[in-house]
């Protein structure tokens, strides 16, 4: 693979562990999402759009932890500004699962 990353370009990816606090159906964009706000603890709250409607319920997200990437620049995602990334494996059927620790840590 020739895209690969350094280890000093890896180190700056700000990988880190939220808490799911609110997701609402984000009526605004082309393509099924939701908009999310996580709570990341000592790194604030922040907002988010994910396309995760095939396998998750607006209900079900709230108080889970999901893995995100907190220093991407924000986007301009229809009417909100994204503030970081969830991280999410791709199924057969372009389904997102949500990437999660095994279990509960500190936001």
């Amino acid at each position: 693979m020739e895209n690969n990353l350094t280890w000093d370009e890896f180190m700056h990816v700000e990988m880190r562990v939220g808490t799911i606090i609110s997701a609402e159906i984000f009526a605004e964009v082309r393509n099924p999402a939701y908009k999310i706000t996580i709570d990341f603890g000592e790194y604030g709250i922040r907002k988010t759009s994910a396309q995760v409607t095939d396998l998750y319920q607006t209900e079900e997200l709230i108080g889970k932890q999901v893995v995100a990437v907190i220093n991407f620049p924000p986007k301009q995602i229809a009417t909100m500004m994204s503030e970081c990334l969830i991280l999410g494996g791709i199924g057969d059927n372009k389904e997102v699962t949500l990437l999660q620790p095994e279990r509960e840590v500190k936001n």
